[in-house]
């Protein structure tokens, strides 16, 4: 996956340290030479020159070729040929030099020891360690002096450098090869560590094709996805994904939409429908009408959301990188001073026994395991939650979240679906039920109101026939009509006050919405309009509650719907009736606590909620692009479970980030006490550094695997 480096004015790089710029290149070079060009995210020709041109930095020569002869040549993995081969020479030639190095390091090892050689001895044994140190020490070397002209002087490569020709100059060089012999075999680790996570998220990159079928003159011809225009018809077989975001003119098709959702269960659309880009045609062939261009769909929006949400580092990141500046250089001063001081206080002092002591001391101070496993750490944790259909905006609001003390939700479209029904029909028993309700459908079709849509879609098609005249909505009441001669009323109960309709029924002793009808002057009776709540709103409420977390809803909504909602969920806290800055004072209130507040809503209309709370969260991501936008976390279907979800995940990757912190503190701790009292070796080091570092990144993919 594409890593673009951000800088500040003065051109210096504030994204990522030169270690993770290193690595995520050498990473983003594995994954393309996996995937080819399914691996970028965005396609388009402006993006893939961005990617290596113009950033000031080289992205590798077999990066740059794999481009050409994927764009160039419309080459792609589906030409016939296996494949498998490059993906093993890539893995071979990122620990090829390992491998040589190591050969050679063992032969010399088994001459010095095992099997003595007369010959092995002086300037050959020297040039033997030499070559043997070549192909893993030149590198880091080259990158120590590439850092120091870009004005990072106390960079990990420098101290690897220091310490590894320092041990050659004092002769031993069977530690100094092995050193650096053992850190160039962590960073390629580290490289495939970050290139599994890039690959997770890569799941995402891949969901858009690049050829589609269109229909001109009722003949399928198949075209390259981007040169489609907003107008064109796609025709979609079973089993293909589609390419851009379009409306269904087909009756009805089955889609799985776990790309873009996460949910497995298949979703059935109907003409007129929304269809988004990486969604898989299940069934029939559908014919959609394409209304988003190529670079423009969902789809693209969601994959810059995920490539830039690396780039918001979480506090704790930005913590180890200015530790990091800071850290480094007193490292180098003190191992000078453990190299200079004893010469004053030490009788028997001995050059090359201070200067090893000192260069162990390095070795092992060394912030590897620190600066790559952390952000490796959040990386893994926004993959995770990708995967899982929840998009994070930045690695700092998985921190925020995974501390937050309250969730604030709103009503409709949240924990209910936002779809309103009738769910009951109460006329009276001398009136013919199936013509009362024509007349109403016929009514409510002049409104756009969602209890007018509720109704049609309870009484099906409209009667033509009826002849509606003088029809009026009155603001707040409902609509009055003349049909056949009589007066038809349709709307609140305060409708029926206005025109002094006598009813026997008490508004406030039913808790749904009510639309009461009345017919030639007389109270004829009354539909229940309902929300229906989602199958998995309990399920949230009680989970967020067993997280420790506090639910309180708000919502516009009549009050005694908003309570009756609140008590089946099992919501202690429940306000309705509100208005925006209602809203806003609730949250205010809570906040005056000193207690954090995540809210989730849309995303638009509740924007002054959102911004007030510590994390936004935007339900229905796939519904507006606002949402994207907007909020902080993007729950990509409409599903509440994924709250305590995105919690969890939040959890978990802060616990693995100082569970690592703490090993790496540790252990260096430890073998820095011990080094500095001549008590550790190379040896100790190297398991100090490339060890721990290893050991974090391992525990950093856990995240990857987990269920959550």
């Amino acid at each position: 996956m594409e890593h673009k480096h951000k800088y500040d004015a003065q051109g210096k790089q504030i994204c990522c340290s030169p270690q993770e710029a290193k690595i995520n290149e050498k990473a983003d070079e594995k994954l393309v030479q996996q995937e080819g060009a399914k691996a970028l995210p965005v396609i388009e020709e402006k993006t893939r020159e961005r990617h290596f041109k113009g950033d000031g930095h080289f992205h590798g020569t077999r990066f740059k070729e794999e481009l050409d002869h994927d764009h160039s040549n419309e080459h792609s993995d589906d030409d016939g040929h296996d494949h498998s081969h490059d993906e093993n020479k890539s893995t071979l030639q990122m620990f090829l030099p390992a491998i040589i190095s190591f050969v050679l390091l063992m032969i010399a090892i088994a001459f010095d020891n095992w099997l003595p050689q007369s010959w092995f001895t002086g300037w050959v044994r020297a040039v033997w360690y030499i070559i043997a140190y070549a192909p893993v020490g030149f590198p880091v070397i080259k990158e120590a002096f590439e850092s120091i002209r870009k004005s990072d002087v106390f960079s990990e490569f420098l101290l690897m450098s220091i310490a590894t020709i320092g041990a050659f100059v004092i002769g031993e060089y069977p530690e100094g090869v092995a050193v650096m012999l053992f850190y160039a075999v962590g960073e390629v680790f580290q490289t495939l560590a970050v290139t599994r996570a890039k690959a997770n998220i890569k799941t995402l990159l891949d969901q858009r094709p690049d050829e589609v079928t269109i229909l001109e003159n009722n003949q399928p011809k198949t075209v390259k996805a981007e040169t489609v225009n907003i107008g064109n018809i796609i025709q979609l077989k079973p089993g293909e994904k589609l390419g851009l975001d379009g409306e269904l003119l087909s009756e009805t098709a089955a889609f799985n939409t776990a790309a873009l959702t996460g949910e497995s269960k298949p979703d059935t659309k109907t003409k007129g429908e929304t269809v988004l880009a990486g969604m898989i045609n299940l069934n029939t062939v559908a014919q959609v009408k394409v209304t988003t261009a190529y670079t423009d769909s969902k789809l693209s929006k969601i994959l810059e959301l995920v490539q830039n949400a690396t780039a918001q580092k979480a506090p704790t990141e930005l913590f180890i990188r200015k530790f990091a500046k800071i850290y480094t250089p007193i490292v180098v001063l003190l191992a000078v001073l453990i190299t200079v001081v004893p010469y004053f206080f030490v009788d028997n002092y001995l050059f090359s026994q201070w200067l090893y002591r000192a260069l162990v001391f390095l070795v092992i101070s060394c912030p590897c395991a620190l600066v790559i496993s952390i952000p490796l750490g959040y990386f893994g944790g926004i993959g995770a939650a990708s995967k899982n259909g929840i998009l994070f905006k930045g690695s700092n609001f998985l921190d925020v979240i995974a501390g937050i003390q309250n969730v604030v939700m709103d009503k409709t479209g949240t924990m209910t679906e936002g779809v309103f029904k009738v769910q009951e029909v109460n006329l009276k028993p001398e009136l013919n039920k199936d013509e009362i309700l024509k007349l109403v459908n016929a009514l409510e079709s002049q409104s756009t109101h969602p209890v007018a849509t509720a109704i049609h879609q309870y009484v099906g098609e409209i009667d033509n026939s009826l002849k509606l005249e003088n029809t009026e909505e009155i603001a707040g009441h409902g609509l009055k009509a003349i049909v056949n001669g009589k007066e038809l009323l349709v709307g609140n109960f305060k409708l029926m006050d206005k025109f002094n309709i006598q009813y026997d029924v008490n508004p406030n002793d039913i808790v749904e919405t009510l639309i009461a009808i009345a017919y030639e002057g007389k109270f004829a009776g009354y539909l229940t309009i309902a929300d229906s709540i989602k199958e998995d709103a309990a399920e949230t409420v009680q989970k967020l509650q067993s997280l420790g977390v506090n639910v309180t809803m708000l919502s516009g909504d009549k009050a005694t719907v908003v309570k009756a909602v609140a008590g089946k969920l099992g919501i202690p806290n429940a306000f309705g009736d509100l208005l925006p800055e209602d809203k806003v004072n609730k949250v205010k209130e809570i906040k005056a606590r000193n207690e954090t507040v995540a809210f989730v809503g849309d995303g638009v209309n509740d924007a002054p909620v959102v911004a007030l709370s510590d994390v936004g969260i935007a339900m229905g991501g796939l519904g507006s692009d606002a949402t994207i936008e907007t909020a902080d976390v993007v729950i990509q279907d409409d599903k509440p479970s994924k709250i305590p979800m995105a919690i969890n995940i939040g959890k978990q990757t802060k616990k693995i980030v100082w569970q690592n912190i703490a090993l790496a503190f540790g252990v260096k701790a430890v073998v820095l006490v011990l080094g500095a009292g001549g008590l550790a070796t190379m040896w100790e080091a190297v398991f100090a550094d490339v060890g721990v570092a290893l050991l974090a990144i391992l525990n950093a993919v856990r995240i990857q695997k987990m269920k959550f």
